[in-house]
């Protein structure tokens, strides 16, 4: 009888699979579905590179007071990522009153979340209580977070996929990346956040990248998300303003002096407090077919729909800006190497403060801008009418851009 070679067993899958429901008991195996863990972080205690955490339906809340649903701290490899995801078919809620719902930190790498929906504590708690703690930077009753992703202790993360999840109704940020490389954020649906912290948070915030490696390609990917009524109801407590609530903010990205690339494409970022979408002391940064509408909710922000502030090297391509009357479209403040083009801005009675020589005005014909359809009327003058993008090859819905003569602007790239 010959031996098997050793090649075939090194071959032999290692990984775990580990299950978690809301009937589950964490004295379980986990390793089937009718043995499944109860809390997540029984099985993110488990982990191994490779392994994947299938999460059935269920409310999977903190455990312990003020702190996460799950703290997921070890990590998988590049060949061999660490997986939490919704079981298929199910649709599981990760619901806090704590610093976090999910918490990505201790240096833990090559981690995917996908299909869960994280909520925060906004309903339990009015604005009058909010603004009673205005001053308190230690309550996570009001501050509480969504998704970290942290890199300010115990070793940079790096390699983080969220994908695909619902984040919603948290007082502090929606998803946040601080001091990390290699994030890739894509169709998630982030609204109702920022409302009641004192830290001046956003839908989604990219702030203080780190630099993993010396790369200058694409690192950092902000893709295909809806974000909406992200706000501030309270003020920073650095300076007592209302500044923030962005929709997505690449925020200090020169602090450690990032190399890399980041790519915003095919967001829809619309009736948020702050900017639709926001670079500050940032550079390297493309912003391609994103349609932004009625931004700059907050009374005294008028940043525009798209702004560039004290960054470098920013393209603004192939955008839709469409903003409140009287209010700036798009707004670029002491920034260089700034390029606008390509871009729909709509009439609204206010001067386009950066032009392109193929940016138009025209009304971009929405759907149902009413209820958050923006895909475009057949007669719109954003069809077929933009720039082809060369790291851009499908729309919001994954639909192959280019279709037709030329890319559509905006997110959607219709099939008239």
């Amino acid at each position: 009888m010959s031996l098997p070679s050793r090649r075939l067993i090194s071959a032999i899958p290692t990984a775990t699979t580990y299950y978690v429901s809301g009937t589950g008991n964490d004295r379980n195996s986990g390793l089937t579905t009718s043995s499944a863990f109860r809390t997540i972080q029984r099985a993110a205690n488990l982990t191994n590179p490779g392994d994947t955490v299938l999460i059935m339906n269920g409310v999977y809340k903190n455990t312990i007071k003020n702190g996460a649903v799950v703290e997921i701290k070890r990590s998988g490899r590049a060949n061999a990522w660490i997986t939490y995801k919704a079981y298929p078919g199910h649709r599981p809620k990760l619901q806090h009153n704590g610093w976090h719902g999910i918490w990505i930190y201790n240096g833990a790498s090559y981690v995917e979340v996908n299909g869960l929906e994280v909520v925060g504590n906004n309903s339990n708690i009015t604005r009058a209580y909010a603004l009673s703690q205005k001053y308190n930077q230690s309550n996570p009753v009001t501050n509480g977070n969504c998704i970290s992703i942290d890199g300010r202790a115990s070793g940079y993360t790096h390699h983080i996929r969220i994908l695909n999840n619902k984040i919603h109704d948290c007082g502090g940020g929606g998803i946040t990346a601080i001091e990390s490389d290699y994030v890739t954020l894509d169709n998630n649906e982030v609204f109702n956040n920022a409302w009641y912290s004192v830290f001046g948070c956003s839908g989604i915030s990219l702030l203080n990248a780190r630099n993993y490696d010396n790369s200058k390609n694409y690192k950092m990917f902000v893709t295909r998300n809806k974000v909406y009524n992200n706000q501030m109801l309270v003020p920073w407590i650095e300076n007592g303003k209302f500044q923030d609530g962005n929709g997505i903010i690449i925020d200090r990205s020169r602090d450690y002096g990032y190399r890399g690339r980041t790519l915003i494409a095919n967001n829809v970022s619309y009736k948020n407090g702050g900017s639709g979408i926001h670079t500050y002391e940032s550079d390297h940064v493309d912003i391609v077919n994103n349609t932004t509408y009625l931004n700059n909710q907050t009374a005294g922000i008028n940043s525009g729909q798209i702004m560039s502030n004290h960054s470098d090297d920013i393209k603004v391509v192939n955008n839709i800006l469409y903003s409140a009357p009287n209010k700036p479209i798009n707004l670029n403040t002491k920034s260089t190497n700034v390029t606008f083009n390509y871009n729909l801005y709509n009439y609204n009675g206010f001067s386009v403060n950066a032009v392109g020589p193929n940016d138009i005005m025209a009304d971009p014909q929405f759907m149902n801008a009413s209820i958050g359809d923006f895909r475009l009327k057949p007669r719109s003058r954003a069809i077929n009418s933009g720039s082809r993008w060369n790291n851009l090859t499908t729309d919001i819905l994954g639909k192959a851009r280019v279709y037709g003569s030329a890319s559509d602007r905006g997110a959607y790239e219709m099939r008239y």
